[in-house]
């Protein structure tokens, strides 16, 4: 394969991932159908782990790296992935307490970094990866997927073209039956630092509020509930302007799963809010029309697609999903959190 920014045709975008669990090997499998990428290296903690990471995704024995066959020191083989010349880009897929650490030292070591959402688990560590990623002049883009999918865009152009007149009111909600997952205490869903369930799934709905509300947001009400510390279950109210807003979310029932975008003319519901492909447009005195716009590929798809072209393009920020739109996703989350508390009720 060419080098990155080479002239060849077959130039391509040869990639690292760091972590081995369930998100990378979903990653891995839609990365294989992007046809300007290759998958280089793999990096985890055990050896056995990241044999069979590699087996099934076609990565050679030399871009095979865990800390138990470097040593055993914590951290050696993603800093051996990082120190590979011929990684271009990673894909962190750790535990959000580990994106700033993992997402700093790719920046710093001259890789674009498209990091699992949420980007960091804090305010002050999102604006930090943004100011090194600018300071650096690297790519990096959380992956929040979910903006980049067919259907999410085009319900953005409806509203945008007033087919709901003026939106008054969105409302999230992202639930699922995870709850065990808290419970085990060994699942990072379950860790007080960087886990819970507001960083999980509420990052999906930040997502999409932050799109539309373009006021400042407000946080009116919230409450929780926690478990050993740690929340699984939110429910808060926002205004932004004119127009109010709801964030829902939990492990440990089923739904909400869906976005409602509300307007003075109608209302667009989006089923399964966080993977979009089926929506229905409700306007005054009209049948409801439904939408159906599948993914290219999977849901992870569409995100690598472009994040890939910008990297090729030599652009260092996404138009949609910039640094400032993951800040203003992580004060959100803060701003709901700060409000619900942080203690068991």
């Amino acid at each position: 394969m060419s080098p990155i920014g080479g002239t060849c045709a077959e130039k391509s975008v040869r990639w690292g991932i760091v972590g081995a669990g369930r998100i990378a090997q979903r990653f891995a499998r839609s990365l294989a159908r992007e046809p300007r990428s290759e998958l280089v290296a793999i990096s985890c903690r055990s050896a056995a782990k990241a044999a069979a990471f590699a087996a099934a995704h076609g990565v050679d024995e030399d871009g095979t790296l865990s800390d138990e066959a470097l040593g055993g020191m914590a951290g050696s083989a993603h800093a051996a992935l990082l120190a590979r010349a011929d990684v271009d880009a990673v894909y962190v897929a750790l535990p959000p307490a580990l994106h700033l650490e993992w997402s700093l030292a790719a920046l710093r070591a001259g890789k674009a970094v498209l990091c699992e959402k949420p980007l960091a688990a804090s305010v002050e560590e999102t604006a930090l990866l943004a100011r090194v990623a600018h300071s650096e002049g690297k790519l990096l883009m959380e992956a929040t997927k979910t903006r980049f999918e067919p259907l999410y865009q085009r319900v953005r152009e409806l509203v945008a073209s007033g087919a709901i007149g003026r939106l008054t009111r969105v409302e999230t909600g992202l639930c699922s039956d995870m709850g065990e997952r808290v419970a085990s205490g060994v699942d990072y869903m379950s860790d007080p630092v960087g886990g819970g369930n507001l960083l999980d799934s509420g990052i999906y709905c930040a997502a999409w509020l932050t799109d539309y509300l373009t006021e400042p947001i407000e946080v009116v009400g919230a409450r929780a509930r926690w478990v050993r510390g740690v929340d699984t279950f939110t429910d808060a109210e926002l205004r932004a302007g004119d127009a109010s807003a709801r964030l829902v979310t939990a492990c440990e029932q089923g739904s909400p799963r869906e976005a409602v975008l509300v307007g003075t003319e109608g209302r667009i519901v989006v089923e399964e809010m966080h993977r979009p492909q089926r929506a229905r447009l409700e306007r005054v005195g009209e049948k409801p029309v439904e939408l159906e716009v599948p993914y290219p590929v999977d849901d992870l798809y569409a995100e690598i697609e472009h994040f890939v072209g910008l990297l090729l393009a030599g652009k260092t920020e996404s138009p949609v999903m910039p640094l400032a739109t993951s800040l203003r996703c992580a004060e959100l989350l803060a701003a709901v959190r700060k409000r619900m508390g942080n203690s068991e009720s």
